[in-house]
């Protein structure tokens, strides 16, 4: 498994999350910016607007903190035991633990979860080492490499 390649997968899920909302943001502002034109604009119609503007507002945030956090990863470290950075492949899926960004397609067709150390299935990982087994959702797993 490529550790990099998993890093850039991930880094370019939040480069189209980061780019998204703030295409959203734009619109929004601008369908704003057209009521305030017009004399008899809807007053629940901008309110919804706003309302919309200020949750992407907080996506985009989230996002740029994602984009944040991937920088901390020091690609070329290496651990035995599963931490922030780590790509654990278990004998059932493989995790990557950085930001909670959910399923990464990878070019060789397998899926990698990509998750915070904040994740319930972090808690069970966190520490393990290769040959290590857990239990997530009474589910048993183990550990077969750490990347």
């Amino acid at each position: 498994m490529n550790k990099k390649e998993i890093f850039y997968k991930a880094l370019d899920a939040v480069d189209k999350r980061i780019e998204k909302y703030q295409k959203e943001m734009d619109m929004i502002k601008e369908s704003m910016d057209a009521n305030d034109i017009k004399t008899d604009y809807d007053e629940d119609n901008r309110g919804k607007l706003l309302g919309d503007f200020e949750q992407n507002a907080g996506y985009l945030d989230d996002a740029r903190q994602m984009k944040e956090t991937l920088s901390e990863i020091n690609l070329d470290h290496y651990s035995e035991a599963v931490c922030f950075g780590s790509v654990v492949e278990t004998d059932k899926n493989l995790y990557y633990v950085a930001v909670p960004i959910g399923e990464l397609k990878m070019e060789d067709g397998s899926t990698v979860y990509a998750i915070s150390t904040d994740a319930p299935v972090y808690q069970g990982l966190k520490g393990k080492r290769v040959g290590d087994s857990y239990t997530f959702n009474d589910k048993e797993y183990k550990i077969v490499a750490l990347h």
